[in-house]
């Protein structure tokens, strides 16, 4: 292989490593090597420069990115093309690192000290594969999962000999071109041929999206019977068991998967917001814990996380209150989200509304103003919060005192949230006012007729119920996307300037929402066509 006309970049915190390495890769031909010491300067290069090969240490010191990290990153961001080479290069062999590096999959690992021998010969492995399948990971850059499935076919016609090779590849297309029977046809002859991780995971999560809960179950019991140690598939299995209302053995599934991976920050935070529903307030404390230290460096840092840690810990003491340890670090947990989210008048509601809870037996007077200060920020808030915040932060109202505040969030919450029959339930748990239960019923009832005529065929009747349901709860999310797409439903050039315009309005009085709404998707779809970017 020549390497001359390939680029190279070297992360590692030790200058004499990196030297070493630089003088393996100049025996080997190789003219462009780069070199960083920290994960942050790793990523600023490769947004300015395509790399051929990374070579990337996993620990970079201790408050710092590690490799990680910044494959997270890379990945997510679409750094480093799926044609260049990600090598994670480490001195430790801890189940813990290597089984939380392994689940954003580096094109392999290579572990210190090596010589130019070895590194030659992982390379040169390396690059006849990528090589081989060039027509494919080109596809995959271009994000055109039809092209891939003809590489594919392309090359298995070349030589069957790959076709094994591409099985995977075909899966990840099918998916992603929502081409389900024939995902689904592929995944089951590649498991009764040679079963493997990938396609458990995916055929299970294949059932799960189609709503075969009990089929899905089955796949992934199967799938952990023969590969106990993919942390994926715990995953997997934990979805299918709190869809199917058995959350407290989906939280037993969670606490295996921490046990193999314990650095992966969202499992740690998805199984502390499991546990606190099942209030078993210990483990999560310890949960939310392990997510918030291990999320300091990673792009999965979630505000979200710090406050479901905070409200873990006043839970767990209860009417005792915090000890000193625990006061620390509420205080600091909720301090860091202050600092990194201090234009985000929502989460400051929701960080004062959580110190003035842990401070209510102690110092009523600090949390009286703490109080006062969310409740005045609270007016003045444009945001939707989230149904899930909307609730907690009207029961931490209550429980100061602020009845008529907290009765102003659960109205909202109705009005945004209405069409959903747990949030409604939620809300009756905390209110009796019928004004607050009863006041979106007509247009819930006007948003079903509409669908049901929209679907029908019957566009002028659907446009007028939407119309009617949405100035009766006008910042329902559900109403003013359906509403929206009945105007936009137009081809080109075929929609109404009119009613494009009201589609725009529609979309803009619910920009607000959360980002984590499953509707967001649709919402972005949707602003994407009706101000065309």
């Amino acid at each position: 292989m020549a390497y001359n006309q390939k680029k190279f970049l070297i992360v590692d915190d030790f200058s004499d490593f990196r030297s070493s390495v630089r003088s393996m890769l100049r025996d080997l031909g190789v003219k462009d090597v780069d070199t960083a010491d920290t994960g942050e300067q790793a990523l600023k290069m490769c947004a300015h420069k395509r790399y051929d090969f990374v070579l990337h240490d996993f620990n970079l010191g201790d408050g710092k990115k590690n490799g990680q990290h910044v494959l997270e990153d890379l990945m997510t961001d679409k750094l480093l093309s799926h044609e260049s080479v990600f090598i994670m290069v480490t001195a430790e062999n801890s189940q813990a690192m290597v089984m939380s590096a392994l689940e954003w999959e580096p094109d392999a690992y290579l572990t210190k000290p090596f010589n130019r021998a070895g590194l030659a010969q992982r390379l040169e492995k390396l690059v006849q594969r990528k090589t081989m399948l060039k027509p494919i990971l080109q596809a995959l850059d271009k994000g055109v999962p039809s092209q891939v499935l003809d590489a594919c076919a392309q090359l298995i016609e070349q030589d069957p000999r790959y076709a094994p090779l591409c099985l995977r590849y075909k899966a990840d297309a099918l998916r992603d071109l929502n081409q389900h029977e024939a995902l689904e046809a592929l995944l089951k002859t590649v498991l009764a041929d040679r079963p493997t991780p990938w396609a458990f995971r995916a055929l299970g999560s294949l059932l799960f999206k189609r709503k075969r809960l009990a089929e899905a179950q089955g796949i992934y019991e199967q799938a952990l019977k023969t590969f106990p140690s993919f942390p994926a598939l715990y995953d997997g299995l934990a979805d299918v068991l709190v869809a199917g209302g058995d959350a407290k053995r989906a939280q037993r599934v969670l606490e295996d998967a921490v046990r193999l991976s314990p650095l992966a920050v969202r499992r740690q935070s998805l199984l502390g917001r499991l546990a606190y529903d099942n209030e078993d307030f210990e483990s999560a404390s310890r949960a939310y814990r392990h997510a918030v230290s291990q999320g300091q460096h990673s792009r999965f840092k979630d505000p979200e996380t710090n406050l479901g840690f905070a409200q873990a810990l006043m839970s767990k003491h209860g009417d005792q209150g915090l000890d000193a340890r625990s006061r620390i670090e509420l205080n600091q947990t909720l301090a860091e989200v202050d600092k990194d989210h201090g234009h985000n008048p929502g989460l400051q509601v929701r960080t004062r509304l959580m110190k003035a809870s842990s401070l209510a037996q102690s110092d009523p007077e600090a949390a009286a103003k703490l109080t006062q200060e969310a409740v005045a920020k609270l007016q003045g808030l444009d945001e939707f919060l989230s149904a899930n915040a909307a609730l907690t932060v009207a029961g931490q109202l209550q429980k100061l005192g602020q009845e008529s505040a907290g009765a102003g969030v659960l109205r909202t919450c109705a009005e945004i949230y209405g069409d959903d029959p747990a949030v409604m339930q939620n809300i009756a748990s905390k209110t009796s006012d019928p004004s607050i239960l009863g006041a979106g019923k007509l247009a819930m009832d006007l948003n079903l007729l509409a669908v049901r005529s929209f679907k029908n065929g019957e566009v002028d009747q659907a446009l007028a119920a939407f119309r009617r349901a949405l100035q009766l709860q006008p910042k329902n999310i559900s109403i003013a996307l359906n509403l929206a797409q009945a105007l936009l439903a137009g081809k080109g050039a075929s929609v109404d300037a009119a009613m494009l315009q009201e589609g725009q309005a529609c979309l803009s009085m619910i920009g607000t929402m959360p980002e984590t709404d499953a509707r967001y998707e649709r919402y972005q779809k949707l602003r994407n066509r009706a101000f065309g970017a």
